[in-house]
C-alpha cells in the first residue's frame, strides 16, 4: 500500500489529505480538550515527564513539544536510523530556553535535494527552543525552535509547537506547524504569507562554509502540520505516537525508505541520569537512542562531607577559662592563629591587633565559595582573639598577595546569630563590605612560598573530519613559587601516557597566519611539553585598579610579555579590562625556542555579572592572526562552580577567509571537582568544543587574568555565597 503511495499520484494526494487531517485534529486537540474535558484536566505537576526527540531537543520521537526540561540540566542525546547518528549535547539555558549542539553522521544520502549521494558526510548544527507560554489548567504550552539555524542547513527548519497534559497527568498531546525541513509531508501554502508575498517561497540554501544565521529563510515557504501523543504508562516507561511532517529530502529512498509518516516509540528510565528509548520510524527503519542526563544543582554526592566548622565561643566563655582579656596579655596568637586557620584549609596572610579590633588577611585555597572561607575564618577567631577584641576586620587575598576586599564583623553579632533560623542574611546585613584601606603586610612566614603538584590531565580534540573524537591522557607536574608579595613563578609540564591526538595528519589550509590550524603538529611533536613557564607581578595602583604583567611561554603555541589593567569597584558589577601583549610563535616541540611569527595582540574587556548566574563579556581588539574584531560571551555559572557558555567572534577576516565555520565560536564547560568528590577543593576541569580550530578570531590563552583572579572576592560574589557563611 505504502509503494502504491509513493508512486500513484491520486493514492499519494489521498494519503495527504488523510494525513494532514490528522495532524489538524491533533493541533485542534491541544485548544479544544480544556472545554471539553475541563472537569479531568490537572495543571499540578504531572506524571508525565518531557522527553528528547532524536534531534536532542524536547520533543515525542522526531517532533519537538512545547514543554521544557529542568532549569539547568545538560544532556548528552546519542540517536541511530537507518546509517544516520546524531549526537548531541543540549543544556537548559533558563526555565524557558534551551540550546543545542549536534553533530551528525549521515551515510548514503544526497547533501542537497536531487544532488549526488555520498558515502558519508559530517555535519554540525545548533537549535534553539523557547517555551513563551506556560500551560494552564485551560490553555496549552507553546514554544517556538529553530534548528540548524548556524550550520550547512541540512537540519534548517523552524516551528510552533502547543502542548497540553490531559487526565491525570499521565497523557500528553501536542500538535504544530513547522517550516523548511518540517514542511515536507503534508505541506500546504505558508499561511504567513498573508503578512507579504516573501513568506510565500522559500530561498534554496546558500553553499558556503557553514557557521551563517541565515534569516532570510525563517519562517518561509510552504508549512505543514505535525503532532502526537505520550502516555506515562509508569514511572519509568513512556510511550509515544506522532504525526511526522519531515518527509527527509536528502535521506530517503537512499539510506532508508520513507513509507509513511507517523512513528512509534518508547522510552524506559533506568535511573535519572539515563534512558535508552526504541522507536519504528517511517515504517520502514528501527532506531534506538541514548539520553544521559546531568543537572549541576544537584552533586551525586550529599553536601556537608567537609569537616564541620569550629563554634562561636563567646566572651563569656573565655573570661570563664581565665583566658586574658587584655590584648597585650595574648602571647603566641599569631602563630595560633595561623594553625587554627590551616586547620580550616585556609592560610593566614596578614595579622594585626589595633586596639578593640583584629584585622586578618586571609587566602582561600579549599572552598568554593569565598563567604565559607570567612565565616569560617570569623568563627575560629572567636575561641582565639582576647575578649577586648570587639571588631574582626577579614580582608579575602589574591593568590599572588592582593587584597581585595574588606570585610568588618561585628563579633556579637557572630555570639547572637549562630544559632538564628536565617542567620545568613542576618549576618550578610549587618556585615561592612567595602575596598581595603590600609595596606597589608604579610607574616614573616608567608613568603618565600613553593607548591607542587602532579595531577593527570586530558586533552580531547573534537570534530576533526579524519575522526571526530581523540584524546590525551597523561599527567602533569605544576609548579608555583612566590619569593615575594605579588611575585609568582609557575610552570606545568606535561607528558603523555596514552591518546590519539598524535595520529591527526590532516594540514592546514588556512590563508592566514596558522596561529592555531598548526594543533596537531603540536600534539604529534611535543612530548614531553613544557605547557607553561612564566613569571608574574600583581600590583594595585588604587582601591578599584588591578594590574599584572606576565612574561614567559604564556600557553602551549606562544610565548612573550603580557600586559593588563582591570577597574573593578568592590561593589559593582561592572568592571573594564585593557590588556595588550607582545608575542612570539612557540616552536613545534614545545621546549624553549620560537618561529619567526610574532605579533601585536590586546583587548579592551568589558564584563557584567548580569545576575542570577549569569555572566557576559565582550572582548575587542586584535587577535593573534593580526585581525581586528570582538568577541561576545554568555556563561552560565551555578553556586557550585558549575559553568556552561557560548562565545562567537566576529573579526575583519571575510568569512571565505576564515574556511569551514566561518567565524570562531564554541562551547565552554567548567566542572568543579568538589560537585563530584563531594569534599572541598577550587580545583576544576574546563572544556571547549568548537566546531572548527581556525585561525581567525584566535585569542592568546595566558593564565592568570585578573577579572577571574578578583570577582569572587568582591561583593556581589560574595553575595551570590554568602548562604555558606554558617557552613
Amino acid at each position: 500500500m505504502f509503494v502504491k503511495w509513493q508512486k500513484n499520484p491520486m493514492v499519494k494526494s489521498l494519503a495527504r489529505s488523510v494525513a494532514k487531517s490528522a495532524a489538524y485534529a491533533t493541533a485542534a486537540a491541544c485548544a479544544a480538550v480544556p472545554t471539553l474535558f475541563a472537569p479531568a484536566l490537572l495543571h499540578a505537576e504531572g506524571r508525565i515527564t518531557t522527553g528528547y526527540n532524536t534531534y536532542g531537543y524536547p520533543g515525542l520521537i522526531d517532533m519537538p513539544t512545547a514543554h521544557s526540561r529542568p532549569d539547568g540540566e545538560l544532556a548528552v542525546i546519542s540517536s541511530y536510523f537507518a546509517g544516520q547518528t546524531r549526537n548531541t549535547l543540549t543544556f537548559q539555558v533558563a526555565p524557558r530556553l534551551s540550546g543545542s549542539f549536534r553533530y551528525s553522521s549521515m551515510r548514503n544520502i544526497a547533501p542537497v535535494v536531487g544532488g549526488p549521494v555520498t558515502p558519508e558526510r559530517l555535519d554540525r548544527s545548533f537549535s534553539i527552543h523557547y517555551r513563551f507560554v506556560d500551560e494552564t489548567a485551560w490553555r496549552p504550552a507553546v514554544a517556538v525552535g529553530l534548528n540548524d539555524f548556524l550550520g550547512t542547513g541540512l537540519y534548517s527548519s523552524e516551528y510552533f509547537v502547543a502542548s497540553k497534559t490531559l487526565g491525570r497527568g499521565d497523557i500528553r498531546v501536542s500538535g504544530g506547524i513547522g517550516w523548511g525541513r518540517l514542511a515536507g509531508t503534508g505541506n500546504f501554502r505558508n499561511p504567513l504569507a498573508i503578512l507579504g508575498s516573501s513568506f510565500e517561497n522559500r530561498p534554496a540554501r546558500a553553499a558556503g562554509f557553514g557557521g551563517q544565521v541565515d534569516t532570510g529563510r525563517w519562517f518561509q515557504g510552504d508549512a505543514a502540520l505535525f503532532g502526537g501523543v505520550e502516555w506515562q504508562a509508569t514511572d519509568k516507561l513512556s510511550l509515544a505516537l506522532e504525526y511526522s511532517s519531515d518527509a527527509y529530502p536528502n535521506e530517503s529512498p537512499f539510506a532508508f525508505d520513507h513509507k509513511m509518516p507517523v512513528n512509534v516509540g518508547a522510552t524506559y528510565r533506568i535511573n535519572k541520569n539515563f534512558q535508552v528509548s526504541a522507536h519504528y520510524l517511517y515504517g520502514s527503519e528501527f532506531g534506538i537512542q541514548l539520553t544521559g542526563l546531568l543537572n549541576p544543582k544537584t552533586p551525586p554526592l550529599p553536601s556537608g562531607l567537609e569537616n564541620a566548622p569550629p563554634p562561636v565561643v563567646p566572651r563569656s566563655a573565655l573570661r570563664d577559662l581565665g583566658w586574658p582579656e587584655d590584648v597585650e596579655a595574648a602571647t603566641d596568637l599569631r602563630r595560633r592563629v595561623a594553625a587554627a586557620l590551616s586547620a580550616q584549609g585556609i592560610r593566614l596572610y596578614s595579622f594585626r591587633l589595633d586596639g578593640d579590633t583584629a584585622r586578618v588577611g586571609i587566602e582561600n585555597d579549599t572552598y568554593r565559595q569565598e563567604a565559607q572561607a570567612v565565616g569560617r575564618t570569623a568563627r575560629a577567631l572567636t575561641g582565639l582573639l582576647p575578649a577586648g577584641i570587639d571588631t574582626i576586620v577579614i580582608v579575602p587575598v589574591t593568590a599572588s598577595g592582593l587584597p581585595v576586599t574588606e570585610l568588618r564583623i561585628a563579633r556579637s553579632d557572630l555570639e547572637t546569630l549562630e544559632h538564628e533560623l536565617q542567620n545568613d542574611w542576618l549576618s550578610y546585613n549587618r556585615t561592612e563590605i567595602t575596598s581595603p584601606t590600609i595596606a597589608e603586610t604579610p607574616v614573616p612566614e608567608r613568603f618565600p612560598y613553593f607548591d607542587a603538584t602532579l595531577k593527570p590531565y586530558i586533552s580531547p580534540s573534537l570534530f576533526d573530519p579524519d575522526d571526530p573524537v581523540r584524546a590525551d591522557l597523561g599527567a602533569e607536574l605544576a609548579m608555583t613559587f612566590q619569593p615575594a608579595r605579588g611575585i609568582e613563578i609557575s610552570g606545568a609540564v606535561r607528558k603523555k601516557i596514552a591518546g590519539n591526538l598524535s595520529s591527526s595528519t590532516r594540514p592546514s589550509t588556512s590563508v592566514l597566519p596558522h596561529v592555531r590550524s598548526d594543533f596537531n603538529i603540536y600534539d604529534r611533536t611535543a612530548d614531553p611539553a613544557l605547557a607553561t613557564l612564566t613569571g608574574a607581578y600583581y600590583f594595585k595602583p588604587s582601591a578599584d585598579l588591578y594590574g599584572r604583567v606576565t612574561l614567559g611561554y604564556l600557553e602551549p603555541m606562544f610565548g612573550g610579555i603580557s600586559t593588563e589593567l582591570l577597574w573593578k569597584p568592590v561593589d559593582s558589577r561592572f568592571a573594564v579590562g585593557v590588556e595588550a601583549n607582545y608575542v612570539k610563535q612557540r616552536d613545534f616541540d614545545q621546549r624553549f625556542g620560537f618561529q619567526n611569527y610574532d605579533v601585536i595582540t590586546g583587548h579592551v574587556s568589558a564584563y557584567w555579572d548580569i545576575g542570577n548566574g549569569y555572566h557576559g563579556q565582550i572582548d575587542a581588539g586584535r587577535y593573534l592572526a593580526g585581525d581586528w574584531g570582538a568577541t561576545f560571551a554568555l556563561d552560565r555559572e551555578f553556586n557550585n562552580g558549575w559553568r556552561v557558555g557560548a562565545y562567537a567572534t566576529f573579526t575583519n577576516v571575510p568569512f571565505a577567509t576564515f574556511g569551514e565555520g566561518s567565524f570562531d565560536k564554541g562551547l565552554r564547560i567548567t566542572i568543579p571537582i568538589d560537585w563530584l568528590a563531594g569534599e572541598p577543593t577550587k580545583d576544576e576541569f574546563t572544556t571547549t568544543i568548537k566546531p572548527v580550530n581556525r585561525d581567525g578570531g584566535a585569542r592568546l590563552d595566558v593564565g592568570g587574568r585578573l577579572y577571574e583572579r578578583v570577582r569572587s572576592l568582591q561583593e556581589p560574589g560574595l553575595r551570590d555565597g554568602w548562604g555558606r557563611f554558617w557552613r
